[in-house]
């Protein structure tokens, strides 16, 4: 895991509170996005619960004392939803999955590593793209099947289930 560079907001209190004008929550709220995708992507975080969101740093800066509110959280949340880069796993919204590349953008990735590893016309294990030394390095299982049936839908796979778990054959 990498080291996560906070920018000058995450040291500044209010931003750890939602802000009331339209025109500063919306710049607010865009730097929490590019914070909060920088973190799941340098610590490999996928799932975050609101009401455990208190436990991660990106949420609690104990050197200014400050943290986000459950409420916070989810408003940060939902306009990652918006940008494809969020999506919640629940009904009660309380756990998420984040996305540092919205799921088209993993879409392409996946094929793109299929292409590259001559694995076209093939059959291949999740655990085999799970484990390359690349941007899929450790990817979520929930997250490579969710991108894994966008390519589905775009008829450039199709997900198979193994006897030793999933597998996907990709079509040229």
């Amino acid at each position: 895991m990498g080291e996560v560079q906070w920018p000058w907001q995450y040291s500044f209190p209010p931003f750890f509170t939602i802000q009331p004008n339209a025109e500063t929550r919306k710049k607010q709220l865009e730097a929490w996005r590019t914070l909060l995708l920088e973190y799941c992507r340098t610590q490999k975080v996928c799932v975050i619960d609101v009401r455990e969101g208190d436990r991660l740093s990106v949420f609690n800066n104990a050197v200014i004392s400050r943290k986000l509110s459950p409420e916070a959280i989810t408003i940060v949340l939902e306009a990652l939803q918006r940008t494809g880069n969020a999506e919640p796993l629940d009904k009660s919204r309380t756990r998420w999955h984040v996305y540092w590349h919205t799921l088209d953008e993993w879409a392409s990735i996946v094929y793109k590593w299929a292409q590259d590893n001559a694995m076209l016309n093939t059959v291949c294990t999740f655990y085999e793209i799970a484990n390359d030394s690349g941007d899929l390095n450790g990817i979520d299982d929930g997250v490579l099947t969710k991108a894994l049936r966008v390519l589905e839908r775009r008829q450039q796979a199709e997900i198979l289930t193994l006897e030793g778990g999933s597998g996907v054959k990709f079509f040229a």
